[in-house]
């Protein structure tokens, strides 16, 4: 057995005394694993960091075997991501959601979205609403998406500025004013890309797209949301609070 994709670097893991266990979200094949030889040898310790982008050579006897890997880099933008804390922890939360997908099963549009991600990962003004967006298309394909296109009370779609968190949906500013403390805030840029979002905007969706993936995408795992998640969006946060300090 033996093909050749894309992929972009999700982790590896030491096995042995040379080799590590490469793990891809590849273009064509989706999550997928592999053994290295040579991986913690100074040639590939910089082309196997998360957030490269690589072309992947498998063999196997077996499809159903692990493998081995050959590989070269193709985008090696992972070393522009240390020097920003929003980068390492946006990386790192990327994926860990890619992990939550099964194995060897294609996700073209998650793979997509995640190298446009990456490429602009250095602007957090730029990447925050991407990467909120992209958790929302990420529910969608684990079958949880949720329905922001019309008011679940009314049928409006003039106004949806609030989402029901036991229903998933859309609902008006009208139908919903009576009921606002119960219900998630939804911001405009999230079902408007002409809308620019502000400092408040990105809290409000961050929280929104929190509420569910803890419910549909770690919990029934029994997983806790993880922390590089938290430290992305507080990183986010503080640098739209240096940015407004600078105007003021």
């Amino acid at each position: 057995m033996q093909w050749t994709d894309e992929g972009i670097v999700l982790g590896v893991k030491r096995h042995g005394e040379t080799s590590v266990i490469l793990e891809l979200m590849t273009l064509e094949r989706g999550r997928h694993l592999g053994l290295v030889h040579g991986g913690v040898g100074t040639r590939l310790r910089g082309v196997l960091q998360p957030g490269n982008s690589l072309r992947a050579t498998w063999r196997a006897r077996l499809d159903e075997h692990l493998g081995n890997y050959a590989v070269e880099g193709i985008n090696l933008r992972a070393a522009g991501f240390l020097s920003a804390a929003h980068a390492v922890h946006g990386v790192t939360h990327l994926a860990a959601l890619c992990r939550l997908l099964a194995e060897r099963e294609p996700h073209a549009a998650i793979y997509g979205a995640l190298d446009d991600i990456l490429d602009r990962l250095d602007d957090p003004f730029a990447v925050a609403p991407l990467i909120a967006r992209f958790e929302l298309a990420f529910l969608a394909e684990l079958g949880f998406g949720l329905d922001l296109g019309s008011c679940a009370a009314t049928g409006a779609t003039d106004e949806l500025i609030y989402v029901s968190p036991r229903s998933g949906r859309a609902v008006s500013r009208a139908a919903g004013e009576p009921y606002r403390d119960k219900l998630l805030v939804l911001p405009a840029f999230l079902h408007d890309d002409t809308v620019t979002a502000s400092a408040a905007d990105l809290a409000a969706a961050f929280a929104l797209t929190g509420f569910f993936l803890d419910r549909h995408a770690f919990a029934p795992r029994g997983l806790a949301m993880p922390d590089p998640r938290a430290h992305f969006v507080a990183a986010i946060a503080r640098a739209f609070a240096a940015a407004a300090s600078r105007s003021a």
